[in-house]
């Protein structure tokens, strides 16, 4: 498959910003629809093609897959910060959709931070984005800071300011505000070791207390790539089936 670096000035962040994007083979025809896939906290837009196989899962499908780099911003406009929601909510699509041959819907994948900005992003933009999955995802982010030590907590006051339900970057109360016809299929899942586990399953509680149809599933394993690698491939079916591709 092609393997794009693309690099542009964005207007919103006022700098220069990246993605990588996988290109379908010459041979499937276009347009094609395009998936978001979001990395973590500590990492950039280099890597999901560094240490999974995400180009030889979706290989010989119709699909473009933009992995931008969203900082640490949680990929939401922070409430004393750099605008990234707006930038990969509005600004990247209209440039991705200037260069390649792409369709509408579109679909968004994440893990960690990624899990939870690829919710966040459908939910502001369910006019683009049909479906959502997360892993091993930060759902709670918004809500609380609960953070390891007040050196991360007071980073993170700049994005989310004052925490609690209704805050700006909470997704239990955003969710709740689309109508069942606009809200995009939801997906998450979570290793039975991982550190966020309570977050997904409180997550899953609220959907299921509130009547929202969604998919939860919990596997073995743990925070790390081995998870993500394997359970990446259930995301792309999932796309697939909301899809139809």
């Amino acid at each position: 498959m092609p393997v794009c670096h693309l690099s542009y000035y964005s207007e919103v962040l006022k700098k220069q910003a990246q993605a990588t994007v996988l290109l379908p083979s010459p041979i499937v025809p276009g347009p094609w629809h395009v998936m978001y896939l979001l990395h973590g906290l500590s990492d950039d837009h280099t890597a999901w093609t560094r240490w999974t196989s995400i180009e030889r899962y979706v290989d010989g499908l119709p699909l473009v897959v933009v992995m931008p780099d969203g900082g640490r911003s949680f990929y939401v406009d922070a409430a004393n910060g750099p605008r990234y929601g707006t930038a990969l909510a509005v600004e990247l699509p209209q440039i991705v959709r200037s260069y390649f041959p792409t369709k509408t819907p579109w679909c968004t994948t994440g893990l960690s931070m990624g899990g939870y900005g690829a919710i966040k992003l459908a939910l502001e933009r369910p006019d683009l984005f049909r479906s959502a999955v997360s892993h091993s995802g930060a759902l709670h982010f918004g809500r609380s800071l609960s953070g390891p030590d007040e050196e991360f907590n007071r980073e993170f006051r700049l994005v989310v300011g004052e925490p609690g339900p209704g805050n700006h970057c909470d997704i239990y109360g955003k969710i709740l505000e689309l109508a069942a016809e606009h809200r995009p299929a939801l997906r998450f899942d979570c290793g039975t070791d991982d550190f966020l586990l309570w977050a997904n399953r409180e997550f899953h509680d609220h959907l299921m207390a509130n009547g929202i149809s969604h998919e939860y599933e919990e596997f073995p394993g743990d925070h790390n790539w081995a998870y993500w690698d394997e359970h990446v491939q259930e995301a792309v079916a999932f796309h697939r089936r909301q899809l139809g591709f």
